[in-house]
């Protein structure tokens, strides 16, 4: 498979090897640690394979507990704590070389008609996704053509990303700028039909941006950095159906960083503005 999207779809297809045990592969990367949001999406994965089709997903509340190691399997078990009328409760425990790196409780909702709907605009216009250029065409476009780590990573990239507002290139730049982000994202491919694909494949990308919030006021997205960082926990909501294979916009701020953590909360929306889901990570931050 040459197809980015194609792969991602791959690796979320769990193998299962007991009654409520699967089995993940985790791909070998040139990073220190497995991507978070491959776990998370994998782990949903598990927990959806275990419930009804007919009750899609509406929270994940999940801890990063240890870093995964890249190239070596992930296992992933099943506790079923509660199988209601209206609800389902799974808790995933995700184990590699006998040691838990991640957990993750999700609830599934049998939909349902509510007395009332309201949700709140986004927070600002931005331009049109195709009027924008990809995080590739702007590091081309300043560097006069792309490190040849960034476009191996570019190639295997399953997300189409583009930010609203423009890269900053330096310290001066990002002096002053608001701890705020926006990007449009959607699958460099199709994803095929199955909810449950699109809603862990949304999972596996609501990890990618979101902590970039809270590195705008301090250091360039692009470059080298000043901080490590690493994901300390991830909660999302997931309100309406959608598809990851079409555009959405990730709408991003971080209200604080102290004490070596930061906080970023996300809201995804479609293209006509309507709230698809709500996403809250706290990242830990320590200088290098």
């Amino acid at each position: 498979m040459t197809n980015p999207a194609e792969r991602l779809v791959d690796l979320l297809d769990l193998e299962q090897i007991e009654v409520d045990i699967f089995r993940g592969r985790s791909p070998h990367e040139s990073l220190q640690r497995v991507f978070g949001g491959q776990v998370a999406g994998q782990a949903l994965v598990a927990a959806g394979r275990t419930t009804e089709g007919d009750r899609p997903v509406h929270s994940l509340h999940a801890y990063f507990l240890r870093p995964g190691r890249p190239g070596v399997p992930i296992v992933y078990q099943v506790e079923r704590v509660r199988d209601g009328r209206s609800f389902t409760t799974r808790r995933v425990t995700a184990v590699q070389q006998g040691r838990t790196i991640f957990n993750l409780t999700a609830s599934f909702h049998r939909p349902e008609e509510g007395p009332f709907e309201h949700q709140l605009p986004p927070a600002r216009e931005v331009p049109d996704p195709e009027s924008l250029p990809t995080v590739a065409d702007e590091v081309r476009e300043h560097l006069g053509a792309l490190p040849e780590q960034f476009e191996r990573m570019a190639r295997r990239q399953p997300f189409d990303i583009r930010y609203a507002d423009r890269l900053r290139w330096s310290p001066e730049e990002v002096k002053g700028a608001e701890p705020r982000s926006a990007v449009w994202m959607r699958a460099v491919g199709p994803l095929g039909d199955d909810p449950l694909v699109h809603t862990c494949a949304l999972t596996y990308a609501s990890d990618m941006t979101l902590l970039d919030a809270v590195r705008i006021p301090v250091e360039p997205l692009w470059g080298p950095r000043n901080f490590d960082m690493a994901s300390l926990d991830h909660a999302m909501w997931f309100h309406r159906p959608f598809r990851a294979d079409e555009w959405f916009l990730y709408d991003q701020e971080s209200p604080i960083a102290t004490g070596g953590r930061g906080l970023a909360r996300g809201r995804i929306y479609d293209v006509e503005g309507r709230l698809l889901v709500s996403v809250v990570q706290e990242g830990l931050f320590r200088a290098l």
